[in-house]
This record gives structure tokens, C-alpha cells and sequence, in this order.
């Protein structure tokens, strides 16, 4: 890994808006991983949108509490004095004042726009490389061939692409290129933050975190409709545990109704989402004490072969955890068999459990080989350094 590089670095995203530790952890990784390569590097949160209660499950415009939280962590990994957040209301800046705020948003050598987080205004439009990283493939591609004005005027605002869709442009890919220079990248993870933990007993319960069902984001692609919400694949999969013969806990959002009843049934248990997820450490070990993931993809991502991964999964891996999802096209360029499994249906969903289980120590030690080739922060955040020219 490359620790020359030189140059001013800007994060957009946001970690105040969804306080979830998932969310935290994926700027945490950009920037840890951009400092590690000497890149001087700074996190603005300026989106200008409501912030998310998790507890209340309703958006707010107090940002206190989750601030409070999200400036405890950027205090602890050393960028204490190197944030801002613009006030949903008052339209002031909390952390970095305005004019240091705006400063670097000017002088960075690139703004780093990830998840699309921000829509770029004025200040963002005129810095010198405003880089738009997508982990969500499809919405942007679907706006851009619906001839959206929004999706066109966030395209043009931007002057490069990133998508965590790896296939994108592909001949077996349903999401199209539209036309823009996309540079396929992985969700980077700052290995050193994730240490396998050694115990003489093998853990027990695959487990996987996230929302049980999302709302809107669904997209219409060549006159076809492509689905957001998670749950949908996972209603397909509600037998598996009891099939495989292996407990498998979701920490998710769902409490009741009929697919609660059917995944108690199919042998899975099901456990809060929150408190853990707010937590970043409570987060992690809970990754790390699992036995892997089992999980699927969204219909968006598997259907169109779009070849994206989820950045929790890869936290899993880098863990030294196993890993079963639902392929998307990712098989294409990262092996699966060994540490990192896939599933089509439920058939094979139980025999990569099976697997893994027949030989657990290989697949976890596979699992963080996997996790150190394919999506060490040093490594992908270097060749996106190197495509921005720093």
C-alpha cells in the first residue's frame, strides 16, 4: 500500500443524518484510509436534510443527540477538529466554522460525495474534483435513462464515478452505464479495526444486521421493475435455518406479523436491531463473536447482476467470519467457495451453510485472506487516489 500521497481530501456523507454504526463505520473506513495513504482529511456533513431518531423512528431537525455521538467518535480516531455539520435550520455550521467549511470544500484537491450523500450546491459544483461515489447502484442509472432533471444535474455536477455496482457496463448487467465513465470499486475496510478473535470454540449462530423492510427506491430499468426493499428475497428464505439445521439470528426491525411467525418457524431467531446498532462497538463484536453472515441482496442488486457487496458483509469477512449472500455478480470478480459463499435459491442457500460448516476453521481463515485481498482500504482507496489524480 501506497502512504506517499499528497493532497487535500473532503468527505461528504452522512453519518449525523443515519446514526446507525453500519453507516459510521463506512465513513470511518474513507477516512482512516484515505489519512493512511497522507492525504490530509476532513469530514463536512452538509446535506442541509432532517436528521433520522432511531428510537423515536421519526426524522428531526435537533441534531444534538446524534452529534453528540458522531463527534465522540471522530474525537476518539483523531478528527476532533476536523468536521462540520450544517444546521438543518438555523443553516449554521457546528464543528468547523462556515468559512473553514466552505474553504475546503474549495481548495480540496477532491470532494469525496460518497453514497451521493449531498446534492451538490454551488460551493461543491465549483471545488476541483467532486467525486461521486455510489453504493447504491440503479436509482441513478434509471433517473439518468428516465431523462430525470434531477439525476441529469447531479451527473453533470460530478467529474467522476464511482459504483460499488462492479458490473456495471457489462454485457450480463441490466443497469447500463448511461453513458458515464464508471470506475468499479468494493466498500474499503481499515483491516486493523476488524481482528479476527481466536477461541478454542467455534461460534454458534450465523447472524447478519439491517432493516427488515425499506420503502420507495424502487426503479424501472428496460420497462422492468427492480425492488429496494431487502425483505423481499428474505421471505424466500425463511426455511433455511431449519432445513440446514443451524441457528441463524437476524437483528433486524421486524417484531411481527407473518413473516415473523414464518422465520420462527423456518428456525430462525430474531433479535432487536436496536440498541446494538447505534453502538459502533457493540456493532463490531457483534460481527465478531458470530459464528458468519447469512443474508441476501436486494432484488435491485441481484437481479440486475449488478456485481455490488455490501460493506457489512465485507466487515464480517474481514473479521475472519464466513460469509453466505445471495450472488449479485460480485462471483465474477471475487472467488466464492471458500470463506465467502453464494446462494441462488434456498437449495443452495443450505448447502453453502453445509459447507461451511463441514470445515469451519478453513473458511474462516479464508474469510479475512479474501477480506485482505479484495477490500483492504489501503488498496481500493489507493486506486481511487490514483484515478483522482492525488
Amino acid at each position: 500500500m501506497k502512504r506517499n500521497r499528497k493532497g487535500k481530501v473532503v468527505v461528504l456523507h452522512l453519518a449525523a443524518r443515519y446514526p446507525f454504526a453500519g453507516v459510521i463505520w463506512q465513513l470511518l473506513h474513507h477516512l482512516i484510509g484515505f489519512r493512511q495513504l497522507g492525504l490530509d482529511v476532513y469530514y463536512i456533513e452538509d446535506h442541509g436534510a432532517y436528521l433520522y431518531d432511531p428510537i423515536a423512528r421519526t426524522a428531526t431537525p435537533d441534531p444534538e443527540k446524534n452529534l453528540r455521538s458522531l463527534a465522540a467518535v471522530l474525537a476518539r480516531f483523531g478528527f476532533k477538529d476536523r468536521w462540520s455539520f450544517l444546521h438543518p435550520i438555523t443553516k449554521d455550521y457546528i464543528g468547523m466554522s462556515r468559512d473553514r467549511s466552505l474553504t475546503l470544500i474549495r481548495e480540496a484537491d477532491a470532494v469525496i460525495n460518497l453514497c451521493g450523500a449531498t446534492e451538490p450546491r454551488e460551493e461543491h459544483i465549483k471545488s476541483r474534483c467532486l467525486t461521486y461515489v455510489e453504493s447504491d447502484p440503479g436509482a441513478f442509472q434509471a433517473g439518468l435513462l428516465n431523462e430525470d432533471p434531477f439525476w441529469i444535474d447531479l451527473a453533470k455536477a460530478h467529474r467522476s464515478f464511482f459504483t460499488y455496482g462492479y458490473n456495471i457496463g457489462n454485457h450480463d448487467c441490466r443497469i447500463p452505464s448511461c453513458g458515464i465513465e464508471w470506475h468499479p470499486t468494493r466498500p474499503p475496510i481499515v483491516l486493523d479495526e476488524w481482528p479476527p478473535r481466536n477461541s478454542s470454540a467455534e461460534p454458534v449462530n450465523f447472524t447478519t444486521i439491517g432493516n427488515w423492510e425499506n420503502a420507495g427506491n424502487d426503479v424501472l430499468l428496460g420497462g422492468e421493475e427492480y425492488f429496494w426493499s431487502k425483505h423481499l428475497n428474505f421471505t424466500k428464505m425463511l426455511e433455511v435455518a431449519k432445513l440446514a439445521k443451524q441457528e441463524i439470528e437476524l437483528a433486524t426491525t421486524l417484531d411481527s406479523g407473518s413473516d415473523y411467525e414464518r422465520a420462527i418457524a423456518g428456525g430462525f431467531r430474531i433479535t432487536p436491531a436496536i440498541p446494538m446498532s447505534l453502538d459502533i462497538d457493540r456493532y463490531r463484536n457483534y460481527i465478531s463473536v458470530s459464528r458468519g453472515e447469512f443474508t441476501v441482496a436486494k432484488d435491485l442488486y441481484a437481479r440486475t447482476r449488478s456485481g455490488w457487496f455490501s460493506d457489512r458483509t465485507a466487515s464480517y469477512l474481514a473479521a475472519g467470519r464466513p460469509a453466505i449472500t445471495q450472488f449479485t455478480g460480485f462471483e465474477k470478480f471475487i472467488p466464492a467457495g471458500t470463506g465467502l459463499l453464494g446462494f441462488d435459491d434456498e437449495a443452495s442457500a443450505v448447502e453453502a451453510i453445509r459447507s461451511v460448516n463441514s470445515d469451519y476453521r478453513k473458511h474462516a481463515l479464508a474469510a479475512r485472506q479474501i477480506a485482505r485481498e479484495y477490500f483492504a482500504a489501503g488498496t481500493l482507496l489507493d486506486e481511487m487516489a490514483e484515478t483522482l489524480g492525488l
